[in-house]
């Protein structure tokens, strides 16, 4: 089996900047909780493999945060990306909750509609809130193991949101029950958006003010001893912030992966990814089939179909970086909510081309939107400048889109579908590719099963 040298860190700190997209932070969040978290696992006298264990909790401790973001939109009326990060900075004292779902429930719905949503959440607030971080926090967890790391790293993901005191959700568990990862995770990222947002001196404030209630006091000593150090500030606020982290791994080794481990990891964040929205589950997956039929019937050797696969399951990490108004609104989107929707492909080719591993797929991620004749997105390529590559993953994609239930529209049959592709091929997708999917969907049971979903 083929192997590579793979410096794992570099590849998950890169994909956990796609995670703080989509809970609302500035960039380099689960970066700088990692920086924090790891300074207190030291100072607590964490053994190194467990410290390299926390280290991988802390970058991925948002894994499930795209989960959440539709029903927060469906509950609140709101924007999931700004909810997520104003909440951020909620106590959880009755005063400040309330003030913060007045002031962001519904804010731009009708009064009628406003009025309803607070009513909902001031009566049912405690099971809501309950039921989002549940899900949030299982699917983070799941998408851990999927990606081969340990119970210890998914244990710290599953209970990110308990509280020292028994306060926290979803099981209230308390004290030493609530593993140490998610004890120092927990207390890392309030420390991040609270320095972020006001400054060293707020987040040592506020870890002081949650000591004994949220986090465990021991560890918010600890966190005040690391916080007095010369340079920490200065560390934790460089531009070198992640060249640091990434040489400040425990055991600090190169990690030899086979293709199949990359593989996993791409396909782990496509589950990421498509909980974003209850119109993407399992598009790309879906992409990455479709992509593969064409492939094969283009005669592409393995090596590249294992290359277009993974491209598949990547291209739409940038959506993590848009709201859910937008992603799922059924009607026309203003001119505002498209400029957002048509970012997400910027999103994703920023977030890949930072990824030694993935760096190859980034154009695709990055053009997958654009057109033959030019009309596409975001930079209006035209035929000459858009490689096969591209115009394979793209023909998948709008394949899937087709034929899947999407806000605003319910599926189509394969036949109105391929009709749509034959009327713009040539200008908006290759007829090479559509005509290589279509011949590859006459040849397999696929065409049944397809067409069964869209008939749905």
């Amino acid at each position: 089996m083929q192997t590579i040298q793979i410096r794992l860190a570099e590849i998950i700190e890169a994909l956990s900047k796609a995670l703080d997209l989509t809970e609302g932070q500035p960039p380099g969040h689960c970066i700088r909780a990692c920086f924090i978290g790891t300074h207190i696992g030291r100072e607590i006298g964490m053994p190194d493999g467990e410290l390299q264990e926390l280290y991988y909790t802390l970058l991925l401790k948002d894994l499930g945060c795209s989960s959440n973001a539709a029903r927060i939109c469906e509950l609140y009326l709101a924007d999931d990306l700004s909810f997520k990060r104003d909440f951020k900075l909620v106590d959880g004292s009755l005063g400040q909750v309330l003030r913060f779902v007045l002031g962001h429930t519904g804010v731009q719905a009708g009064l009628a509609e406003r009025f309803r949503s607070i009513l909902n959440i001031v009566q049912n607030g405690g099971e809501i809130v309950t039921g989002l971080i549940r899900t949030r926090c299982q699917r983070g967890a799941e998408i851990a193991r999927q990606m081969r790391f340990s119970e210890s790293v998914a244990d710290g993901v599953l209970n990110l949101d308990e509280h020292w005191n028994g306060g926290g959700k979803p099981l209230g568990i308390a004290g030493d029950s609530v593993p140490l990862f998610s004890r120092i995770a927990l207390l890392s990222q309030v420390a991040d958006i609270f320095q972020m947002s006001n400054g060293p001196d707020a987040a040592i404030a506020e870890v002081a003010k949650r000591a004994g209630s949220w986090f465990d006091p021991a560890l918010a000593a600890a966190f005040a001893r690391v916080a007095a150090r010369p340079g920490f500030w200065a560390a934790l606020r460089s531009d070198d912030l992640e060249a640091i982290v990434l040489e400040s791994e425990p055991g600090r080794q190169a990690i030899m992966a086979t293709e199949d481990y990359l593989d996993d990891i791409a396909a782990a964040f496509a589950r990421v990814i498509d909980a974003k929205s209850p119109y993407t589950s399992g598009h790309s997956d879906r992409v990455a089939l479709f992509t593969d039929l064409i492939a094969e019937e283009m005669g592409i050797d393995e090596g590249g179909r294992r290359f277009l696969r993974r491209a598949a399951l990547l291209h739409d990490i940038g959506k993590l970086g848009v709201s859910n108004s937008v992603l799922d609104k059924p009607g026309k989107l203003d001119d505002e909510e498209w400029m957002a929707m048509k970012r997400h492909a910027e999103f994703s080719e920023m977030i890949l081309s930072h990824i030694g591993a993935f760096s190859d797929v980034a154009k695709i991620g990055g053009a997958h939107h654009e057109r033959l004749d030019g009309k596409g997105y975001p930079r209006g390529l035209t035929a000459e400048e858009i490689p096969m590559e591209v115009r394979i993953v793209s023909t998948a994609d709008v394949f899937d889109a087709l034929t899947a239930d999407r806000p605003y529209r319910a599926a189509m049959p394969i036949s109105r579908a391929f009709a749509i592709l034959r009327e713009g091929a040539g200008q908006s997708h290759d007829p090479i590719c559509i005509e290589a999917l279509e011949r590859a969907l006459r040849k397999t049971p696929l065409e049944v099963t397809v067409a069964a979903r869209a008939a749905a």
